[in-house]
């Protein structure tokens, strides 16, 4: 499968939004990634239901929507009655892992498990099979903008085979960090998705970026 991509909308011009959101549907991306924080699991507030549902309206392109949050089990039908088409939730924030996996599958959403840089791979071995999408963070959540921990390779390489030995059809996405200088490797060691911000949105031509990113093999 060709790699995805998927801007991150947490480093768009948010007075300029929908003029964001065409780009992005122009482009050759093929994602919008929604960072959803709540100031308790990381230190930061990014935004809630009302401006996801305003994406959702002008969006022609899936919404990857990844919580960073506590108690995320509260949140799953809103989010999709918000517009969600693939919910992420955090590891380290789920008591009841598997339940919430479910819950969000029957909810009608892709279900997706995503591990903080500390977060050891092998904590995955009984729940890769259930799950759609892996998001590996290559930073520290709750901040654009941020360096990328180079372990992060490593990581997604033992991913990988984890996910062959256990015949998962999972995707692995990576975040934080990631840009032209790091997304052949990245891709190298077995990412399908790229989520960029800064890299994108902080630059003259955002979509030249995306054309880019798109084009490595």
């Amino acid at each position: 499968m060709k790699h995805l991509v998927a801007p991150s909308l947490l480093s768009a011009d948010f007075s300029n939004l929908a003029k964001e959101i065409e780009m992005v549907n122009n482009s050759l991306a093929d994602w919008f990634h929604l960072d959803i924080m709540d100031g308790v699991f990381v230190p930061n507030i990014s935004f809630g239901f009302p401006v996801v549902k305003a994406i959702k309206k002008l969006a022609v392109k899936p919404l990857d929507v990844h919580l960073m949050i506590v108690e995320p089990d509260r949140y799953i039908q809103d989010f999709k009655e918000a517009g969600a088409d693939i919910l992420t939730v955090q590891y380290e924030a789920c008591v009841h892992l598997h339940r919430t996996v479910h819950s969000i599958r029957e909810a009608g959403m892709k279900a997706g498990i995503a591990l903080n840089p500390h977060t050891p791979i092998n904590l995955l071995e009984n729940i890769v099979s259930d799950v759609d999408l892996l998001l590996v963070m290559s930073v520290n959540p709750g901040f654009g903008g941020q360096k990328f921990i180079r372990n992060t390779y490593e990581k997604i390489a033992r991913l990988k085979d984890l996910l062959l030995r256990k015949n998962s059809q999972a995707l692995i996405e990576v975040d934080g960090g990631v840009g032209l200088d790091n997304a052949q490797q990245l891709i190298n060691n077995g990412v399908d998705v790229l989520v960029a911000g800064n890299a994108i949105f902080n630059t003259t031509d955002p979509a030249e970026i995306i054309r880019l990113l798109k084009k490595l093999e």
